[in-house]
C-alpha cells in the first residue's frame, strides 16, 4: 500500500517510480479521487457541526418563547440529516476507490534497482563455488530421478501434473535437506522456529500483496456451487417419486436452499503460496514493542499454487510444483535496519548453498522482474549441469513499510509519541525441491546414483549414497 501523504507531496517522484517499473503516471488520478474525499469529508464534518449547533440554538429558542424560529432550526436540522447519509455512502465509496486503486499499485523500486523489462536486465552481483567437471555427460535429475524414488508417475495419478510423490531414499533426502535448513536458519543465524498455520483468511493474502492482484495464482478451500446443475440432478434421481410437479419443485428448492446455505457458512480459507504470508502477518494490526525489534522468525511449511500463467515452465521434473516446501525467513524492522536485515537475511541463505557446496550466483533483480510488494529483491540462481545454466532457488526481497501499510503493522519509536509503520523483509532459506534438484544434479554419479553432501551426514542414518533399485 502507498502513502497517499508521499503521492500529495512528490506526484512526480510518485510517477517516476512508476515509470521505472513500467507503468504509466497515476498521481493525477489517485489525487483527484484524494481531493473528492477529502472535501466530502469536510462537507460531513461542518454539517455535523451545523447540527449540533443548530441543535443547542433550539432549546435557547424555545427558552426564548421564539417558536418561529426554533421551528426554523428544527427544519435545518432535519436537512441536514436527511443529506448526511447520501453524503455517507459517496463517501464511503470514492475511499473505497481509492483504496483499491492504491492497493492494485506495486511498490515504487529502491534508488540502486537497475532499470529493465524483464530478467534479461538482472545485474549479476557475485558468483561462489566452483562447478564440477564431468567425466560422463550429466543427466537431467528427470532422468535418473525416478529410480531413486522421485515417482512422478504416481503424482501425476493421484492429483494431476505438477505433483509428484517422493519414495524411499529420495524422501528421507527431500526431509534430511528441509531439517538441516530449518535447524541452521534457527540455531546458528537466530530465526524463531514458527509453526504457523497454513490456511489463511483474505485479509493475511491482501497484508502481503497477494491479493486482490493475484488471486489466480492461489489455492482457496471454497468452490462455486452450480445450482441449475445440482437441480437437474435432484431431479432426475426424484423422477417418478412425487405425486405431482408442485410437491418435487418444492422438494427441489428446499434441499437446494439447504446445500448452498451450507457450503455457504464454511469460511473460504486461502492455501498460503509461501509462508511468508502466515509469518508476515503476525504482527497484522499491532504496535510492536522497539525492544523486540528485530523480529527474525523462519517456518518449514508446505506451499501451494496454482502457477497461473507459467504454461510450457518447467513442465519436467520437480522444478515448478502445486505444492512444495520451503524454509521461509521473515523479518520485520525498523527502517534504519532495514537495509542490513536484507544483507543479513540473504547471507543465511547464501550459506545453506555454501555448505551444501552446491555452486550459485547473487543477482539484483530489474524493476520489470521484481515482485510485487519488492522494492529491492536479490536472487539466488544455482547451478544446474543438465541445463549447463543457474537456475532460481531464493529470491531475497525487502518490502519497506509496503506490507506494513497493508496490514497495519507499526512501531512507537523511542521518545516519541506517534507510531511508525514497520519494514518487512522475507526470503527462501530455501526451497527444499529445488535444493534437491540441485544436490541430485551437482553429485550424481555415472552409474546413477547420488553421493550425499558431507552437511546432511547427521540427518541420514549413515546414509551416504544413493543407489537406484536393481
Amino acid at each position: 500500500m502507498h502513502d497517499i501523504r508521499f503521492i500529495r507531496e512528490n506526484p512526480a517522484a510518485f510517477d517516476a517510480g512508476l515509470a521505472r517499473r513500467g507503468l504509466p503516471p497515476l498521481s493525477g488520478e489517485i489525487l483527484a479521487l484524494d481531493e473528492q474525499s477529502r472535501a466530502i469529508k469536510t462537507e460531513l464534518q461542518t454539517g455535523q457541526a451545523r447540527r449540533n449547533e443548530a441543535s443547542k440554538l433550539i432549546g435557547q429558542a424555545m427558552a426564548a418563547k421564539d417558536m418561529a424560529k426554533a421551528e426554523a432550526l428544527k427544519a435545518e436540522v432535519a436537512a441536514l440529516k436527511e443529506t448526511t447519509p447520501a453524503l455517507e455512502a459517496q463517501d464511503r465509496e470514492i475511499g473505497d476507490a481509492l483504496t483499491a486503486m492504491l492497493a492494485a499499485i506495486p511498490n515504487l523500486p529502491a534508488d540502486d534497482v537497475p532499470e529493465g523489462m524483464d530478467e534479461d536486465a538482472n545485474v549479476e552481483v557475485s558468483r561462489w563455488g566452483t562447478r564440477r567437471s564431468f567425466d560422463f555427460t550429466p543427466q537431467d535429475h528427470a532422468e535418473f530421478g525416478p529410480a531413486l524414488g522421485l515417482d512422478f508417475e504416481a503424482g501425476v495419478a493421484l492429483s494431476g501434473a505438477r505433483f509428484t510423490a517422493l519414495r524411499g531414499p529420495m524422501a528421507r533426502l527431500h526431509r534430511a535437506l528441509a531439517q538441516y535448513m530449518l535447524d541452521t536458519q534457527s540455531g546458528e543465524n537466530g530465526y524463531e522456529e514458527t509453526n504457523p498455520p497454513l490456511l489463511v483468511k483474505d485479509e493475511a493474502l491482501f497484508g502481503t500483496g497477494q491479493l486482490p492482484k493475484f488471486a489466480e495464482d492461489l489455492f482457496s478451500t471454497s468452490y462455486s456451487l452450480d445450482l441449475p446443475k445440482l437441480q437437474a440432478n435432484i431431479r432426475s434421481e426424484c423422477a417418478g417419486k412425487f405425486a405431482n410437479t408442485i410437491t418435487e419443485d418444492l422438494f427441489v428448492a428446499g434441499l437446494s436452499a439447504q446445500i448452498k446455505a451450507s457450503n455457504d457458512a464454511v469460511p473460504k480459507r486461502w492455501l498460503i503460496p509461501t509462508a511468508e504470508v502466515s509469518l508476515t502477518n503476525l504482527v497484522a494490526q499491532q504496535i510492536v514493542p522497539t525492544a523486540s525489534l528485530p523480529v527474525r522468525l523462519t517456518a518449514l511449511t508446505p506451499c501451494f499454487r496454482s502457477e497461473a500463467g507459467s504454461a510450457g515452465r518447467d513442465t519436467r521434473g520437480f522444478i515448478r510444483q502445486h505444492q512444495f516446501e520451503k524454509v521461509e525467513l521473515v523479518a520485520i524492522c525498523t527502517p534504519e535496519e532495514s537495509e542490513a536485515e536484507h544483507a543479513r537475511m540473504c547471507a543465511a541463505a547464501e550459506g545453506i548453498l555454501q555448505a551444501l557446496n552446491l555452486p550459485y550466483r547473487k543477482m539484483l533483480l530489474c524493476t520489470g522482474d521484481m515482485g510485487f510488494g519488492a522494492r529491492k529483491t536479490w536472487d539466488l540462481e544455482v547451478w544446474l549441469p543438465s541445463q549447463n545454466t543457474y537456475r532460481e532457488i531464493s529470491s531475497v526481497s525487502n518490502c519497506g513499510d509496503f506490507q506494513a501499510r497493508r496490514m497495519n503493522a507499526r512501531y512507537r519509536p523511542e521518545g516519541e509519541k506517534q507510531t511508525r509503520f514497520l519494514h518487512t523483509l522475507n526470503g527462501s532459506g530455501l526451497a527444499v525441491g529445488r535444493t534437491l534438484v540441485a544436490v541430485l544434479e551437482n553429485y550424481q554419479q555415472a552409474d546413477g546414483s547420488v553421493i550425499v553432501p558431507e552437511a546432511l551426514a547427521p540427518y541420514m542414518g549413515g546414509v551416504t549414497r544413493l543407489t537406484p533399485k536393481a
